[in-house]
C-alpha cells in the first residue's frame, strides 16, 4: 500500500540472522552488562534493541517518500564510516569479516554514488543494514567510531523528517522495565522518556538513563570509595560471626539442610530420626574433582545416628538421632546415593520410610520455613596456599558463631530507633501465587525468607550505607550524594539475592546461586549461605566492582534520559511528542513482576525511603494498577485482575502510545508470548487503539534451556512488531482483505527461512504482515456488511500458514495426495521444531515444592497448545477430533503420540516391545518416546514384530517400517517393503525424507526412519 510518509528500515529489510547470533551471545555476557547492576527479569538484549531502534528510526533511502537531505546526508556518513573502517586497524578488528571488504569497496565508491539511480540508494540502503548487523555486537556497543556514526545518522534522520535541528528524536518506553530499551536509545542519539509503575524498574531506570550518564567517572570513584569503607566496618562488625579456620582456611560458604522428623513408626529406640532434607549428595561435581557425601553405616551396613537435642523454631525442644555423614572422593557417579527428598517427600536413611510432602509441609510451616533451625552440613574453605575449593564437615566453632549471630541479631532488635524495623517484617500472606511459595511453608514475612546470621549482615549493610548518606549529606553536590546512596542500596540487593535461604548450592560450579534463577521463589530445600567476607575480594566488595563495571559501558558521553513512575494506562507526556513508541509490554498471563519485585523493595524501603518518598509510600508494591491477568486461584486480594481487565488494561496503553506520537512517529511493540489467547489479546489492542501493523521481525533473545522453553513449542525469539498510527477510515472489504493475504505469506515466510527463522517463531513472526493487510482499516466488513473480528480474521492467518509452511516442508514434492495425518504430522513436527522434545526435569533441575508432587512423569511426544494445535489442523483442513490414532488431548494442551505409543494401532493388539539385552552404550537415553536403554547397532530390540496389516495411509506406513526396523526385523521389513508394494510408493519415501528432516536429532524416531531410509538404494528403489 502507499503511504504518505518515508518508510523505516525496520519496514522493509532487517539482518535478523546476524542480530539474533550477537543477541544469543549477550546472553553469557555479564562483565559490565546492566543485568550486574540489579536483578530484572526477562530484560531484552541489548544487541537486539540496539538494532531495532536504529532500524526504527532511520529512513529506508529507497522509499519513494525519503527526503533528499537523508539519502544525501547518508550517503557522506556511511562513506565516511567505511574509509575509516579500512583505513583504522583498530576499527576494522571491530568489522565482522562478511562486512569488512564490502566497507573497502564502498568506501572507493563515495564520488560514484548518487541518490538519482536505483542501483546506489539499494546499495545504501544495504550499507546501513550492515552497519547494524556490525553495531548489535557487544564488542561495538562502545566503539567510538560506531557510536559517533549512528548519532549522526539518528540526527540526520529526525531533521530530514523536519526536526528542529540540534534537537533528538524523543523514544517513549511506557514499560521499561530494566532499562534495555531506553538505555539504547540513548546510545545511538536518541532522548529517552522511560517510565513504569514499579518502583523497582523506576530505580533501576533513573541509575542508568540520568545518574551514569550525569555523573560517569565521579560517581564510580565515589561508589568504590564509599563501598571499601562499608567494607572495613562491615569487617569489624561481623568478622567473629565468620570465623577463619585454625589452620587459615577461609570459610566462603555453609551448606545447610532444612529438616524434618521421621514419621517412621518406632523402632524401639522411642527417639525419632531428623531428616536433613538434601536435593543431593554432591558437594563438587567436576571433570577431576569430585567430592561428595555419604553416611556413615556400621558392620552391618546400617547408617548410624547421634542423639542430641534440638531447639526448634517453633520453640519446642526435641530430643532426636541424627544420621551421620561423611566426605569422600567418589571416582563414578553409582558410588553417590541420591538425596533424601523428591518433590517435597522425604526418605529416611536410617529406616527407608518415606514422609509425604503434605507432613513435611505440616512440620516446616509453624517454624517459619525451618532456616534457623536447618542443619549445618559441609563447609566450603579455600586456603591462601593452594587452588580451589575445600570441603569439610562443619565444628563447633561454625556452631558457635551460628549461635552468636542470631543472639545479636536480637539485641541490634532490641536497640532499633528506627520507624521501620531494623529487618523487613512486611507481610507476605497477601500472596497466593504461583510465583512465591514461601507463605504456604510458613514464610509470613519476608524476614523469614533469610536465616539469623544473612539477616545480621544484611542489615550491617543497610545500617553503614545510612551512615554514609548522612556523611554525603554534607558535600555540596546533593545529586552525586543520592546518586552514590542509590547504587549501594542496588548493591545490598544484589547480597540480598545470594544471601538467603532460598539460594542454591551450585555444584557444578562450586558457589552459591542467586535466588531468581528464574522468575519465582519455589521451596529450596538445602541452601548455600555465603560468608560476606569470603572469596578473593569478599562478596560485598565483588557486589560493588559488579555496578562499577556497568559505567563503564554506559558512560557514554550521552545525554541524560528521563525516568518517571507513571502508569502506561494513563501517560503523562502531551500529544504527539515522541518520535518513537518502542516497548515490550506484559504478556497477558505472564508473571506478576510486583509479587518478585517485593523481595527488593523491602530493603530498598530501608535505605532509600527518605531520598525517594514517592515511590516508596507504601508498606509493599501497590500492584492494584499493574496490568497482568491471573487465573482465579491466585487473584488473592486483587479480585479484579481478570482476562477483561488486562484486555482493557493494555487497549489503554496502546491507546496511550498513539496518543503521544507524532503523526509521522513509528511503533515498535516486543512480544514473545507462546499461547495464540495472549497473541489475540495483544493483537486486538493494538488495532482498537488505532495501530496498523507494518511489519513484523523474529530476533532470537530468549534461552531454549529456560524451563517454561523445555517440551512446548515456546519462542525461541522476541517478535518486533512494527506499527504507525491508523489514519485512514476507509473500510476494509473482506474480499480484498483475502485475497491478499496467501500472498503476503507467501513472500514473508520463505525470507524468514533464509533467516534461519521456522516453527513457532515463524508462525508468529508472519502475523505482521497479516495484520498489515486487516489493520489499516478501522473495520472491514463483509459483502453483507458485518463486521469481520479480528479472532475470524487469524482463523484465515493460521490456514494461511500452514498451508504455506507445508509447502515449505515438501519443497518441490507434490503434497495434494498426502492424507491428513501426514500433513498435520509434518506442520506440528515442524512448529515445534524451535522447541526440545518432552522430558524427565533432572534432579538438579527439579522445584522440590509441594506445586511438583502431583506432576506425572513427563510423557514422550511433542506439546502443543490445544488452540494452536487445533488452528494448524484447521488450515490443513484437518480436524483433531479425528485423528485421536496420532494426537491426544488433554485440557489446553494436545500431543502428538511417540511411534511407540501407536504400536498397537499399528500392528495389532498384544505386540510389545520386549527388554533390550544388548550391551548398553549408556545407562539412559533420552529419546522423544521416554527412557530406553540405549544399545549397539548390531544388537536389535527383541520382539515378535508382525504387521498383520498393511496401514491405511502413507504416515502409518512409514511408522510400520519404523517399528520393523527398530525391532530389528530385516527380513520382515524387506517383505513389507518389496513385496507388499509399499515402497513403490512415491508418497512414502517423500514423506520419510521430510520426517527424517523434522524429526529432532538424537531421538529414536529419527534414527529409526533414517534406517529405513538406509535401506532404500539396497531394496531397488
Amino acid at each position: 500500500m502507499m503511504t504518505n510518509y518515508p518508510k523505516r528500515l525496520i519496514e522493509v529489510d532487517l539482518p535478523i540472522k546476524r542480530i539474533s547470533a550477537h543477541a544469543r551471545r549477550e546472553k553469557s555476557i555479564r562483565h559490565g552488562h546492566i543485568s550486574t547492576l540489579h536483578i530484572w527479569w526477562a530484560r531484552r538484549p541489548l544487541a537486539a534493541c540496539r538494532a531495532v531502534i536504529c532500524a526504527s528510526l532511520w529512513l529506508d533511502p529507497c522509499d519513494e517518500n525519503c527526503p533528499l537531505s537523508w539519502q544525501e546526508g547518508a550517503i557522506e556518513i556511511i562513506t565516511d564510516f567505511a574509509k575509516k573502517t579500512t583505513e583504522d586497524k583498530d576499527l576494522s578488528e571491530h568489522c565482522s569479516p562478511e562486512n569488512w571488504e564490502k566497507w573497502r569497496v564502498l568506501s572507493k565508491a563515495e564520488n560514484e554514488l548518487n541518490v538519482n539511480t536505483p542501483e546506489h540508494l539499494n546499495i545504501l540502503r544495504y550499507a546501513l543494514l550492515d552497519f547494524i548487523a556490525d553495531f548489535a555486537n557487544w564488542d561495538n556497543s562502545t566503539q567510538p567510531d560506531y557510536l559517533e556514526t549512528s548519532r549522526k545518522l539518528t540526527q540526520l534522520s529526525h531533521e530530514s523528517l523536519g526536526g528542529i535541528p540540534g534537537t533528538l528524536p524523543l523514544v517513549v518506553d511506557p514499560f521499561a522495565g530494566g532499562g534495555s530499551i531506553p538505555l539504547e536509545a540513548l546510545r545511538v542519539g536518541a532522548d529517552a522518556f522511560a517510565s513504569d509503575l514499579n518502583p523497582v524498574a523506576v530505580l533501576l531506570n533513573k541509575v542508568v538513563l540520568e545518574y551514569i550518564p550525569k555523573y560517569g567517572q565521579k560517581l564510580a570513584d565515589e561508589v568504590r570509595k564509599w563501598g571499601n569503607w562499608i567494607k572495613e566496618e562491615a569487617e569489624k562488625e561481623l568478622g567473629e560471626f565468620y570465623p577463619k579456620d585454625p589452620d587459615g582456611s577461609t570459610p566462603i560458604a555453609y551448606l545447610w539442610a532444612r529438616t524434618i522428623i521421621s514419621e517412621a513408626p518406632d523402632d524401639g529406640t522411642g527417639i525419632p530420626v531428623e531428616i536433613p532434607l538434601m536435593r543431593s549428595l554432591w558437594l563438587a561435581k567436576k571433570s577431576g574433582r569430585n567430592r561428595a557425601l555419604r553416611w556413615v553405616r556400621d558392620s552391618k551396613g546400617q547408617v548410624k545416628t547421634e542423639t542430641k537435642e534440638i531447639i526448634y523454631s517453633d520453640g519446642v525442644t526435641r530430643k532426636v538421632r541424627q544420621p551421620l555423614l561423611e566426605i569422600f572422593e567418589p571416582k563414578n557417579a553409582k558410588e553417590v546415593e541420591g538425596g533424601t527428598v523428591a518433590r517435597g517427600s522425604a526418605t529416611c536413611p536410617v529406616t527407608g520410610y518415606t514422609t509425604p510432602v503434605a507432613s513435611a509441609r505440616k512440620q516446616i510451616k509453624p517454624r517459619k520455613g525451618g532456616a534457623n533451625d536447618a542443619r549445618l552440613f559441609c563447609v566450603v574453605t579455600t586456603k591462601t596456599t593452594e587452588q580451589g575449593r575445600f570441603y569439610r564437615l562443619p565444628n563447633t566453632q561454625d556452631l558457635e558463631a551460628v549461635k552468636r549471630a542470631a543472639e545479636e541479631l536480637v539485641k541490634r532488635k532490641v536497640t532499633h530507633t528506627d520507624l521501620l524495623s531494623l529487618v523487613p517484617d512486611e507481610s507476605t500472606e497477601q500472596y497466593d501465587s504461583f510465583v512465591n511459595r514461601g507463605p504456604i511453608y510458613g514464610m509470613l514475612t519476608w524476614k523469614d525468607y533469610f536465616s539469623s546470621r544473612q539477616l545480621l549482615a544484611l542489615t550491617t549493610l543497610v545500617r553503614l550505607i545510612k551512615k554514609v548518606g548522612k556523611e554525603l549529606e554534607k558535600e555540596s553536590d546533593l545529586g552525586l550524594a543520592e546518586a552514590v546512596q542509590t547504587c549501594l542500596a542496588l548493591a545490598v540487593d544484589r547480597c540480598t539475592n545470594q544471601f538467603c535461604s532460598l539460594s542454591k548450592w551450585n555444584n557444578g560450579r562450586e558457589l552459591v546461586d542467586g535466588v531468581f534463577a528464574r522468575q519465582a521463589l519455589p521451596m529450596l530445600w538445602d541452601f548455600g549461605e555465603l560468608n560476606i567476607f569470603g572469596s578473593i575480594e569478599g562478596y560485598w566488595r565483588g557486589a560493588i566492582n559488579w555496578i562499577i563495571t556497568v559505567f563503564n559501558n554506559t558512560n557514554l558521553k550521552i545525554t541524560t534520559g528521563q525516568t518517571q513512575q507513571s502508569s502506561a494506562q494513563n501517560h503523562p507526556l502531551p500529544d504527539d511528542s515522541a518520535q518513537a513508541f518502542i516497548t515490550d509490554p506484559p504478556y497477558y498471563d505472564a508473571i506478576a513482576y510486583g509479587d518478585l519485585s517485593d523481595f527488593f523493595y523491602v530493603w530498598l524501603r530501608r535505605l532509600l525511603e527518605k531520598l525517594y518518598p514517592s515511590l516508596f509510600k507504601y508498606v509493599l508494591i501497590d500492584k492494584t494498577d499493574e496490568i497482568v491477568h491471573l487465573s482465579k486461584r491466585f487473584r488473592g486480594v486483587y479480585p479484579h485482575k481478570t482476562k477483561e481487565y488486562f484486555e482493557d488494561g493494555m487497549k489503554k496503553a496502546m491507546s496511550e502510545g498513539c496518543r503521544i506520537l507524532s503523526p509521522e512517529g513509528i511503533g515498535l511493540i516486543v512480544f514473545a508470548h507462546k499461547s495464540t489467547a495472549g497473541w489475540e489479546v495483544q493483537l486486538q489492542a493494538m488495532v482498537d487503539a488505532g495501530w496498523t501493523i507494518t511489519g513484523s521481525w523474529a530476533i532470537d533473545t530468549e534461552m531454549g534451556s529456560r524451563m517454561n522453553a523445555m517440551g512446548t513449542a515456546a519462542l525461541a525469539s522476541s517478535i518486533h512488531l512494527v506499527c504507525r498510527p491508523r489514519h485512514s477510515q476507509e473500510v476494509g472489504d473482506w474480499r480484498n482483505v483475502l485475497q491478499e493475504l496467501p500472498k503476503r505469506i507467501h513472500e514473508w515466510m520463505p525470507r524468514l527461512a533464509t533467516e534461519g527463522v521456522v516453527g513457532a517463531d515463524a508462525i508468529f513472526a508472519c502475523l505482521g504482515p497479516a495484520l498489515e493487510i486487516f489493520s489499516r482499516y478501522p473495520t472491514v466488513e463483509k459483502a453483507s456488511g458485518e463486521q469481520v473480528t479480528l479472532t475470524e480474521y487469524l482463523e484465515y492467518v493460521w490456514a494461511a500458514v500452514s498451508k504455506e509452511a507445508l509447502t515449505m516442508i515438501f519443497k518441490d514434492a507434490e503434497t495434494g495426495g498426502l492424507e491428513e495425518d501426514a500433513r498435520l504430522t509434518a506442520m506440528w513436527l515442524w512448529t515445534i521444531s524451535t522447541g526440545e522434545t518432552e522430558t524427565e526435569a533432572t534432579e538438579e533441575e527439579s522445584d522440590d515444592d509441594e506445586e511438583n508432587e502431583s506432576k506425572t512423569k513427563a510423557l514422550g511426544g511433542f506439546v502443543l497448545e490445544f488452540d494452536a494445535a487445533r488452528k494448524i489442523a484447521q488450515g490443513l483442513g484437518a480436524n483433531l477430533e479425528t485423528l485421536k490414532n496420532i494426537v491426544e488431548i488433554k485440557g489446553n494442551k494436545a500431543r502428538l503420540l511417540p511411534v511407540q505409543e501407536r504400536l498397537p494401532y499399528l500392528m495389532g493388539k498384544g505386540e510389545v516391545m520386549a527388554p533390550v539385552k544388548g550391551k548398553k552404550k549408556a545407562d539412559k537415553q533420552l529419546t522423544l518416546i521416554g527412557i530406553f536403554p540405549t544399545v549397539e547397532e548390531e544388537e536389535p530390540l527383541e520382539g515378535s514384530i508382525q504387521a498383520d496389516r498393511i496401514g491405511k495411509t502413507a504416515l502409518d506406513r512409514i511408522h510400520q517400517s519404523m517399528l520393523l526396523f527398530a525391532s530389528g526385523r530385516s527380513d520382515a521389513l524387506k517383505r513389507f517393503l518389496v513385496d507388499d508394494g509399499v515402497g513403490k510408493d512415491n508418497r512414502f519415501w517423500t514423506l520419510a525424507q521430510s520426517l527424517s528432516a523434522l524429526y529432532p536429532s538424537q531421538t529414536d524416531e529419527k534414527r529409526w526412519v533414517d534406517g529405513v531410509l538406509a535401506r532404500k538404494k539396497g531394496l531397488g528403489f
